[in-house]
């Protein structure tokens, strides 16, 4: 069975590649800027507008980074009627498949929901920064694409499409950030939300330290500037790696460096 995609709302609305590889009845794939091919998706967002015009429901789903459009077709559905009973706004979360048209010189991009259920913000911040840990995986693949360093076909493929450039790919890891510090604007005390935040750094800080051979591992300066550019703060990285020592998932072999045990 075909997993669900997580993807951005900002990532999914500059796409402008699909790709069948089954057969002509299947659905095709939307392959994203950031390499995600979209066929089922799972999102998570506010929804913020319900409309209806003839037999369609349209409504409009507002993650950190841009919106969702969604179409429902049989405006008398169960389906659709449970999306009339949603008020707005509402955190929610949907499962649907994507779609890409194209029409003369335009791109027309919608989801077509086949599930929604109404959660809670705590819900939504999990869901993205699950979104955002993935997004960036794919996007370090593209970077290692253009070192010519990557086997990955579903890479490969959506890398020659964008024609990816650095200034490309610091845009849409600022676009990962910023969807990452949208966060910890917002509900600060909340414990549930902090604990999920402290989490995402620890992976990302552990992801790091792994990332270089150095003998003497990574400097602690370096951490902190490559999460930086994820919209992590200093402070928060310095917690993270403090408990990482005390958990001995790593440790300083001189001053200033750590590296995973």
């Amino acid at each position: 069975m075909e997993g669900a995609a997580r993807v951005f709302a900002g990532d999914f609305s500059g796409s402008t590649l699909s790709v069948q590889v089954d057969n002509e009845q299947s659905a095709a794939f939307v392959v994203t800027p950031c390499g995600i091919w979209c066929r089922v998706v799972y999102l998570s967002g506010a929804m913020t507008e319900i409309t209806e015009t003839g037999d369609m429901l349209r409504c409009r789903l507002a993650d950190p980074t841009g919106v969702f459009n969604l179409v429902i077709g049989g405006r008398n559905s169960p389906l659709a009627e449970q999306f009339r009973k949603i008020p707005v706004p509402s955190f929610v979360t949907v499962t649907g498949r994507a779609q890409l048209y194209r029409r003369n010189e335009t791109v027309d991009l919608s989801i077509r929901p086949d599930h929604v259920i109404v959660v809670d913000r705590a819900v939504r911040d999990q869901w993205t920064l699950a979104t955002a840990k993935a997004t960036l995986g794919r996007l370090e693949q593209i970077h290692l694409a253009r070192q010519g360093r990557c086997t990955d076909e579903h890479i490969l493929t959506a890398y020659r499409h964008y024609a990816h450039t650095e200034v490309k790919l610091q845009a849409l890891a600022e676009m990962i950030g910023s969807a990452v510090q949208s966060i910890k604007l917002t509900e600060p005390g909340s414990p549930i939300q902090s604990e999920v935040i402290r989490s995402h750094v620890r992976e990302l800080v552990m992801e790091i330290m792994k990332s270089t051979k150095s003998p003497r591992g990574i400097s602690i300066e370096e951490i902190i500037r490559l999460a930086g550019e994820q919209g992590i703060v200093k402070a928060e990285v310095l917690s993270a790696i403090e408990s990482l020592i005390v958990e001995d998932e790593c440790y300083q072999p001189q001053k200033g460096f750590v590296k995973p045990l």
